[in-house]
């Protein structure tokens, strides 16, 4: 699910009507594609499997996930060994998130049709009661799987150093500066978000597609 091409300029405009290293960020890649992703468990175990290293360790480590397991169910992570999981390259951590999500949503606890109708604050409580799940991994869910404009990751560091070098900034603001500072983005924090995600792959490739 993700917004139309419509939505998406109107709130692009908006937004570089708001922030200068926003509407830089357009001018340079136009409008974002959106990271939309299924509504599926393996959209959130790839969330949890993307935190706090980079993205291409991430992505090494997930394509031998998916070489193992091939379709990244609940059945499939909690029927796996630890020592198979950790062979993949996947931390002790990890798994145990992976695990706890799997086993919510095989008994019931996280049920993903019934969060993808819920209302955006009931669907971010659902996720967020669900061990394994931070803040975090839920916003990336809802802004991915459910395509809400302002779901915002606000902890992002990639988010935080896109913006600190758009605005030509000497330093990057702190998590709390720039969840107050992202608070004038709304109700588009989302776009926000990939506009700058572009911008950054604009800037290390040299194209706006995403990675």
């Amino acid at each position: 699910m993700k917004p139309s091409d419509t939505d998406l300029k109107s709130a692009c405009e908006a937004l570089g009507r708001t922030d200068p290293a926003l509407a830089k960020a357009y001018e340079i890649c136009g409008l974002p594609i959106w990271r939309d992703r299924p509504v599926a468990y393996e959209t959130i175990a790839t969330t949890i499997a993307y935190q706090q290293i980079s993205v291409k360790a991430a992505a090494a480590i997930w394509a031998r996930v998916k070489d193992a397991f091939g379709e990244i169910t609940p059945q499939a992570i909690t029927g796996a060994s630890e020592e198979a999981l950790r062979g993949c390259g996947l931390s002790r951590p990890k798994i145990k998130h992976m695990t706890s999500v799997a086993e919510a949503c095989l008994t019931g606890e996280l049920d993903l049709n019934r969060l993808i109708a819920a209302p955006s604050d009931a669907a971010r409580d659902e996720l967020l009661r669900v061990k394994g799940i931070g803040p975090w991994t839920a916003e990336l869910f809802l802004l991915y799987a459910r395509g809400e404009m302002d779901a915002f990751p606000t902890a992002d560091l990639g988010l935080m150093e896109a913006h600190k070098r758009l605005s030509d900034a000497e330093n990057r603001m702190t998590k709390d500066e720039f969840t107050s500072h992202a608070e004038r983005w709304k109700p588009w924090r989302g776009v926000a978000a990939h506009l700058l995600w572009a911008w950054l792959h604009h800037d290390r490739s040299g194209d706006a597609t995403p990675a």
